[in-house]
């Protein structure tokens, strides 16, 4: 008997039609004698909703969040309807949603009146969408024989008090698990929980951040000890890049957690960056797999990647970025300067996407997301203003609609000439790389291009990334 931790993403659970190849999923696994831990996502744009109506509170407009509870009721009830036959089981659900909604309304009504919001009423009116939609596939898997039970994540998920974007107390979770979790799967139960949520010591609701889900499936597979982990989202695996780029994208069979954890960050959406973290020590594999294709076998991501006939694996794209240049005469042999510039940076609540430094130390760039980009120019002048005035550094510049391009490959390691290879790809075809990273792991090489230029660095680094799936 094998346990496996499968989480459902949005698209998965966001219509009665979805949420009925989850049933059938989770019914072939039980069938199959395996214990299953099921994490769910809201209903696809559920979040978003409800994001839209903390602001409608916080506004003022009664109507804005009394709109989206009537239409968050209308949907949960109607996948019920269509999904749970009539009868108690579906009369309980329907007093469950109706409860949720009513606890929703009281909390948007109160920063209505407040006319302001907080992080932590934030995060308790976002989770709504998980719990309502656990309580749905809950119900639609036990009217079909499946012995589940709806849980909010925060009966074991312990986390910290960093509203939205938690850490979990691992030791405190750890105990929770074992002392609630196992032993309901151990009774023949199949928990439904709430993926992107968690709870303070408190009991206070907490969320792991936007698309924290993946990770909340990592989180709950390692406390489990499940054997595997299985990602089902609306696309057949992790692909050699974007098909909204290049049509041309693939599906990879196999990819390295290194590679994984470079691709996620990097602009991969397929999984959150985060996900890898939990199951790295305990060797756990992760699948990604297809809601909507349920035979096709899927990226399977493991310790050590298949290697393949050329070292790019795949490349991903960065948009919505700003560069940020410190330069100066000045600089050169001055020590602190950088780790002046990084914690203002984190003051001003950006986080660096990529690093690069001329050697002659008379500058380095780094990138934030394009929202931050001047708080974080502001913050740098305020931090560095002595050397500004004295001349040290002549000036701190920030350089929008640029994007990041990385090509990935754990191949990349020891094999020379790599670089070269990339960048004469961009010369031939006339790509002005801004600048250049790559980092300790030599598992990925990052560069920064004019937006205008992504398209076409994408497809003609894609290029070597196919000759890859091709030959291998």
């Amino acid at each position: 008997m094998k346990t496996i931790t499968m989480k459902f993403g949005g698209t998965s659970v966001g219509s009665p039609e979805a949420i009925s190849n989850v049933i059938d999923i989770v019914k072939t696994e039980r069938q199959a004698g395996n214990r299953v831990v099921v994490i769910v996502s809201a209903m696809a744009g559920v979040t978003d909703m409800l994001l839209n109506s903390v602001k409608a509170a916080v506004a003022g407009s009664k109507w804005g969040y009394l709109s989206t509870a009537e239409k968050l009721r209308e949907r949960h009830e109607d996948a019920l309807n269509i999904l749970v036959p009539p009868g108690k089981l579906r009369e309980k659900t329907f007093d469950q949603v109706t409860a949720l909604l009513s606890e929703y309304t009281e909390i948007c009504h109160a920063v209505s009146i407040l006319g302001e919001n907080t992080a932590r009423v934030s995060d308790a009116i976002v989770a709504y969408g998980e719990r309502l939609s656990s309580r749905v596939v809950a119900a639609a898997l036990k009217s079909r024989g499946v012995d589940a039970l709806a849980y909010d994540a925060g009966e074991f998920l312990i986390t910290d008090e960093r509203f939205q974007g938690a850490n979990p107390i691992w030791e405190e979770t750890q105990a929770r698990v074992d002392a609630k979790l196992l032993p309901a799967l151990a009774q023949g139960i199949t928990p439904i929980i709430t993926g992107f949520i968690g709870a303070t010591r408190n009991g206070a609701i907490t969320t792991l951040g936007r698309g924290g889900s993946d990770y909340s499936g990592a989180i709950f597979a390692a406390a489990s000890n499940s054997d595997e982990l299985i990602i089902w989202t609306d696309v057949d695996g992790v692909m050699t890049t974007d098909p909204r780029v290049d049509k041309r994208a693939r599906v990879l069979p196999y990819v390295s957690y290194q590679e994984i954890g470079e691709l996620a960050f990097y602009g991969a959406k397929v999984l959150h960056p985060k996900t890898v973290q939990p199951v790295l020590d305990k060797g756990i594999p992760i699948w990604v797999r297809n809601t909507f294709n349920p035979s096709f076998a899927g990226t399977l991501i493991r310790e050590n990647g298949e290697p393949t006939a050329t070292v790019i694996k795949a490349v991903t794209s960065i948009r919505n970025i700003s560069l940020l240049t410190v330069s100066g005469k000045g600089m050169i042999g001055v020590p602190g300067i950088a780790g002046r510039t990084f914690l203002a940076t984190a003051r001003a609540g950006a986080s660096i996407l990529m690093i690069s430094q001329s050697s002659s130390e008379q500058s380095f760039c780094f990138l934030v997301t394009e929202g931050t980009a001047q708080n974080v120019k502001d913050a740098i002048e305020g931090e560095l203003s002595a050397e500004i005035d004295s001349r040290d550094i002549e000036r701190v510049e920030v350089l929008d609609d640029v994007v990041i391009i990385t090509a990935v490959g754990a191949g990349m390691r020891g094999t020379p000439g790599v670089a070269g290879r990339v960048f004469s790809v961009m010369g031939e075809n006339r790509i002005n790389v801004i600048a250049i990273a790559q980092g300790s792991s030599e598992c990925s090489i990052s560069f920064v291009v004019s937006e205008a230029d992504l398209e076409r660095s994408v497809i003609k680094l894609h290029d070597l990334a196919l000759e890859s799936v091709v030959e291998g």
